[in-house]
């Protein structure tokens, strides 16, 4: 079987998603179902996981037996704030230490401050965490985070939230060629086509959360979103017909035709 292994953990499905915009806690589990996602993120600044016991929590929605919590560090422009927000999140799961880390660099765009990134993620590392992490697409950086010891790497395809899709497909190749961890599509995705397009050039899964939340039909969307990602992934495997530029070439055979 074709399954996603991050941290030396399997699963068989490549599509992530983000468990917040919903309108509440029954919508983000049905779509979530929809989704066959078995790992989610969760905001530690933004949802509740027990740090509020008189609110309802996400952990009663998506129970920890079922998925795996991906805690992250969304809102946080410091490294600083982003191990703090991560050792939180490890003693509200009990320990866990697979984490998503995202240092942003501004509220306007959400673009990552890779300078920040890189510091946190050599803390945090050190200190235990499986780091997955979101990053600009410059291969470079990639590379570095993948040295440190980060276990998934998760370029950008486009701003986050923005819907854009996958605006710069040659640096993801880059990045798919050089590194030997997971690469995760995370931000930008808008539609099925745009999953499916970063699963066919090669990245190991896709997270979005504003691709679902943000639909019309969030829970049709997620459906959509699932198999798109195993369409992508299968063409992927399969290998394309190489472009020929100015050449056509028939479907049918051109010998034993009739009246030749």
């Amino acid at each position: 079987m074709d399954q996603l292994v991050i941290a030396s953990k399997a699963y068989s499905s490549r599509l992530l998603v983000g468990t917040g915009k919903y309108k509440d806690f029954d919508e983000t589990r049905r779509a979530v179902e929809a989704s066959g996602a078995e790992i989610v993120t969760v905001a530690i600044r933004r949802t509740n996981i027990g740090q509020d016991a008189s609110q309802p929590s996400l952990l009663d929605a998506l129970p920890p037996s079922q998925y795996t919590y991906l805690p992250n560090t969304a809102g946080c422009y410091t490294a600083d704030e982003a191990i703090r927000t991560l050792r939180l999140a490890r003693e509200l799961l009990d320990g866990h230490s697979l984490v998503k880390l995202e240092v942003l660099g501004d509220p306007q765009s959400l673009y990552p401050n890779v300078v920040e990134t890189l510091k946190a993620a050599e803390v945090l590392v050190k200190d235990g965490f499986q780091v997955m992490v979101y990053t600009s697409d410059d291969p470079i950086i990639a590379k570095q985070l993948e040295d440190i010891g980060c276990v998934a790497i998760m370029p950008l395809a486009s701003l986050i939230g923005s819907g854009m899709g996958i605006l710069n497909p040659w640096n993801l190749q880059i990045i798919i060629d050089r590194i030997k961890v997971p690469v995760v599509v995370d931000a930008g995705v808008g539609t099925a086509s745009d999953a499916a397009i970063a699963m066919e050039l090669g990245c190991d899964a896709v997270l979005m959360n504003t691709a679902i939340a943000g639909a019309e039909n969030p829970v049709l969307m997620a459906s959509a979103m699932k198999k798109a990602v195993e369409a992508g992934r299968e063409a992927y495997l399969a290998g394309r017909m190489p472009k020929k530029i100015y050449t056509a070439s028939p479907s049918s055979p051109t010998t034993g035709m009739i009246g030749t």
